[in-house]
């Protein structure tokens, strides 16, 4: 029982609320800091970011803008509106007037954007420029570690540097479901039940309105109102909605709104059908959140492999938590959802996320399907390895290490376009 606490300190670490795709969001926090440490709106600024944070900022609205993309873009919004007490809530109240100013500070005020020097994947340095003074916010490894704020060269705050992936956290599927099994239903409700709640209304959202390609609208109108396809067509609305510039609040898993989405949507929606007990239904998502985190945190908060995999997964195995599997149903879902999808490249935050989200819950669902029905994937089948720890341990080598030259590869191709 010693883990349940270490398991409710991440649930809380993760699942946090966030307005818009969170790595604009976290260049507009820092900017927004910047701001507000040098204490005057500024003459000019200086940005620069990792490769990885300009991948996923190139091509998605910055939440609340009206439309703007870009590292620019999301600067602007920050320096001239963004709420630095909000976190990654920071653009979630922003006005007409607030709009207007954005733009005509983006286009009047020299904002540069540059590529940052070290090797760190998630890095991002805002600097900013009064007549007489400045000041410089770094963000490293997560969206919200502030790692330095200085004043007029002088450092205010000096922060922990965060490692890019595992950060000494020890999950094991095993572990995850005895705790989705024996953790007090009162100490995950409030979390677990925001997210469902918040998750929720952005995919019902995006079902409802005109937003970007309209996958989810798409996957209704052409397969049917089926359980499965309803799992898959939720998820990716969610994700239509937030990627093209829907204000409404979600809650995110290791970082991503989308992945906050794909871990939570899919399960609520074969609960209603299954119409299981509430406590059920939390405790699923709970293990699917944990499952999620669990594959990332081998990986890294970006990569070039697609984060929407590992929440399709953990959302397979909230699912098969829901028709009663145990570790082993669920270690073998797992295994087969891993086998189907790893392989998905990550380019950026964009309207096509929708889409790789749907693949991403399918491999999940059939992952599960598949054990169900007396069918599964072995160890010695390409990159499985005997043993669910072991398959996972595989993944995140190949997506860490083995996948860095195609993200480099990526970033280069996307910042020629």
């Amino acid at each position: 029982m010693d883990h349940f606490d270490d398991y409710l300190n991440i649930l809380g670490e993760e699942l946090l609320p966030a307005t818009g795709c969170t790595e604009p969001v976290a260049v507009a926090y820092a900017a927004a800091l910047a701001r507000q440490t040098l204490g005057e709106i500024p003459l000019r600024a200086e940005i620069s970011v990792s490769g990885n944070i300009l991948k996923n900022v190139k091509s998605v609205i910055v939440p609340g803008t009206g439309g703007l993309k870009g590292v620019a873009a999301a600067v602007a919004a920050g320096i001239v509106a963004g709420d630095a007490a909000q976190e990654l809530d920071v653009l979630s109240s922003l006005t007409d007037e607030d709009r207007a100013k954005i733009k005509d500070y983006l286009y009047s005020v020299p904002i540069t954007v540059g590529k940052a020097a070290g090797k760190c994947v998630f890095d991002i340095g805002v600097r900013v420029f009064s007549a007489e003074g400045s000041a410089f916010v770094r963000i490293e490894g997560r969206h919200t570690n502030v790692v330095a704020i200085e004043k007029d060269g002088k450092r205010v705050k000096c922060g922990k540097l965060c490692k890019e992936h595992a950060c000494g956290r020890k999950l094991t599927v095993a572990d995850i479901v005895r705790f989705a099994d024996g953790v007090e239903i009162e100490k995950i409700e409030p979390l677990i039940g925001r997210q469902i709640e918040y998750n929720t209304a952005i995919a019902k959202e995006g079902l409802a309105g005109d937003y970007g390609a309209r996958v989810g609208r798409v996957l209704l109108s052409a397969y049917g109102e089926s359980v499965h396809n309803r799992a898959k067509a939720y998820a990716a609305a969610g994700s239509d909605a937030r990627m093209n510039g829907c204000p409404l609040p979600v809650v995110i898993v290791s970082g991503s709104g989308n992945q906050g989405i794909t871990a939570s949507v899919p399960v609520a929606v074969y609960a209603r059908e299954l119409n299981v007990p509430r406590e059920k239904l939390i405790r699923a998502v709970a293990l699917s959140d944990l499952v999620t985190v669990r594959l990332k945190d081998g990986i890294g908060r970006l990569s070039a492999y697609c984060g929407a995999v590992s929440a399709g997964v953990g959302a397979g195995a909230g699912v098969c938590y829901l028709h009663g599997g145990g570790y082993d149903e669920i270690a073998h879902t797992v295994v087969n959802a891993l086998a189907i999808a790893s392989g998905i490249i990550c380019d950026g935050a964009k309207s096509s996320c929708a889409a790789k989200i749907a693949s991403a819950v399918d491999a999940g669902l059939l992952g599960f399907e598949m054990y169900r029905s007396g069918s599964q994937f072995y160890g010695g089948d390409g990159i499985l390895e005997s043993g669910v720890e072991n398959t996972i341990d595989n993944v995140s080598d190949v997506a860490r290490e083995g996948m860095r030259g195609t993200d480099e590869e990526i970033i280069k191709l996307m910042l020629r376009s």
